[in-house]
């Protein structure tokens, strides 16, 4: 089996150790690991700004980057439901304008392999893998923020609590409110900044009531907006991607 780790550009650019954390977690389970130096942004930021046909060119050079792995595997529910539920929408809307017919085969083959093949990190493990105990330790208090991408759009449901739940050491805390969105929402927090800050406010001090030392999640641009805020707040609770966590054995915190 070979999997390419598409490390997407949040964690590239802001977070590297989720990256790490995802290579570490799966050469301990027996998986082969590639990281092809050709891949970029996923397009979502194009696509969620209106600018569709701008992102054609990054759905082609996905499934050329990652050709010849079984499966490409990311840290990020977000980036995931970009390329299993929009790719397909981009290469559809070229076919309905009829543009150049080499061009819409192109983006159809290209969006369909890459559809088939992306898995959001915990579902790569639950569900390719069939494993829950990763051998991981982390003797702390955890809370779960389920990111909206993760929750909605791949229906991660509890996958990442079966995860969290059999690491040693790890105390699980409930989350009030854990299915409301954090307000980061990709250009939403751009756009609608007070309203995105409300949210964000909300949600840390949920997370601070819980009374854990960690929260974590499966993307990390919520985690950055949760934790921006949780910090302005003057909270000591951390943010970390779940990856971090569940490549733990040491007992100490990322």
């Amino acid at each position: 089996m070979r999997v390419g780790l598409f490390v997407t550009c949040v964690n590239d650019a802001l977070r590297p150790q989720t990256g790490r954390a995802v290579v570490t977690l799966l050469e301990r389970l027996g998986v082969r690991v590639g990281f092809p130096s050709a891949q970029s942004c996923c397009g979502q930021p194009l696509y969620n700004t209106g600018y569709r046909r701008a992102s054609e060119p990054l759905v082609l050079r996905s499934a050329s980057a990652f050709a010849g792995y079984d499966y490409v595997v990311t840290p990020s529910a977000s980036c995931a439901a970009m390329i299993r539920d929009h790719y397909p929408r981009i290469a559809a809307r070229a076919a309905e304008e009829a543009r150049p017919a080499g061009r819409a085969a192109e983006l159809a083959a290209a969006a369909e392999d890459m559809a088939g093949r992306t898995h959001e990190l915990t579902e790569f493990l639950v569900d390719v893998l069939g494993v829950t105990d990763v051998g991981a330790s982390f003797p702390h208090t955890v809370t779960y923020h389920p990111t909206c991408h993760g929750l909605r759009a791949l229906g991660l449901a509890d996958r990442p609590r079966q995860l969290l739940e059999r690491v040693r050491g790890l105390r699980l805390r409930e989350l009030d409110g854990a299915t409301e969105c954090c307000g980061f929402g990709g250009t939403f927090c751009v756009k609608n900044p007070d309203v995105s800050t409300a949210m964000g406010t909300d949600k840390a001090r949920a997370v601070i009531a819980g009374g854990a030392e960690v929260v974590c999640a499966v993307d990390n641009s919520c985690l950055l907006h949760i934790g921006g805020v949780l910090a302005r707040l003057g909270s000591a609770v951390r943010p970390l991607h779940l990856a971090e966590i569940l490549a733990s054995t040491g007992g100490a915190a990322a």
